[in-house]
């Protein structure tokens, strides 16, 4: 009995109440000029071609408009299953951080669709030495937001009090690539419904994330002075981590959103999910463009405190 006390009381601890200064706020204003357009090989061999800043704009890729950020994709184009994947596109922010307390406001977020594989996350150089944190992810027609660290070997977590079902806790198995993760218990915290705020936490003792609804977000983070400990049980909170010391795997994050196509993920679970459509993710991908009219971020603001 005690040592499932000590563990929620570390769980609850990582949210104390404690002054946050706001270090950097990324908007429609600013977000070309903070996030560099990486066109880049896809590290999960998905079925995609990020494109460069040049492309994406003029293709109406990347825009803003009504003080909101637009990502998307090309959702038009027909394409050979065997030949490049579907453009799209992938941003990084041009500042790294180590400890922060992000707060993403998202209207809109790729739709629940099969084939897509969406991410809104934070790694850092050498991977997976330093890092990563996933914040929105899952695959396919996936409505729960499933939240990952990935890790060098070592770091094995356990949960703090959260709502979410925690899964694998070796956030170091497999090289990194398998991590350690929660999946939510809000049906609309990812995919066709989401839209509202995700709140992230990474402090040396742990990593929480929360995820308000549109017409739940805290007062105090609407009025920038957010205050984690008046929030509530967050939906993940990761403790444990080399006797609660997570510095030694996460430092100089750099913010990622990405919109990805098939990959190890979605290919993995095509035939469960989505094998009536097409007999492989590639195939459905290359072969309907308009399902992917909503596989779009609109993102009002990114803010990031310390």
């Amino acid at each position: 009995m005690a040592s499932i006390k000590s563990t929620l009381a570390l769980g609850m601890s990582l949210a104390v109440a404690n002054a946050y200064n706001l270090v950097q706020t990324y908007n429609a204003g600013n977000w070309l000029d903070s996030f560099t357009v990486e066109n880049v090989g896809d590290p999960t061999h998905g079925f995609v071609t990020y494109v460069d800043e040049g492309t994406a704009t003029s293709n109406g890729y990347i825009s803003t408009a009504n003080n909101q950020v637009y990502m998307g994709v090309d959702h038009t184009s027909v394409l050979n299953p065997s030949g490049a994947g579907r453009n799209s596109v992938r941003l990084s922010s041009n500042r790294a951080y180590t400890h922060y307390l992000m707060i993403a406001d998202i209207a809109h977020a790729p739709s629940s669709t099969c084939g897509l594989w969406p991410a809104m996350w934070s790694y850092g150089p050498n991977w997976p030495a330093s890092g990563e944190i996933d914040i929105i992810e899952n695959v396919n027609a996936a409505t729960n937001d499933q939240m990952t660290l990935h890790t060098a070997p070592g770091c094995i977590v356990s949960p703090g009090a959260q709502t979410g079902s925690m899964g694998a806790t070796d956030c170091g198995a497999g090289g990194g690539n398998n991590g350690c993760d929660v999946v939510s218990n809000n049906g609309g915290s990812f995919g066709t419904d989401l839209n509202g705020v995700y709140a992230t936490l990474w402090e040396s003792s742990g990593i929480q994330i929360w995820y308000f609804p549109r017409s739940a977000i805290p007062g105090d983070i609407s009025n920038g002075n957010p205050n984690p400990a008046g929030w509530g049980t967050p939906a993940a909170s990761f403790v444990g981590c080399s006797n609660g010391n997570f510095d030694g795997y996460f430092a100089n994050h750099n913010i990622i959103f990405n919109i990805d196509f098939c990959g190890g993920w979605a290919d993995g679970l095509w035939g469960a999910q989505c094998g009536n459509l097409a007999s492989t993710c590639e195939d459905y991908v290359a072969g309907n463009p308009g399902a992917f009219n909503d596989a779009y971020w609109l993102v009002n603001s990114v803010q990031v405190y310390q």
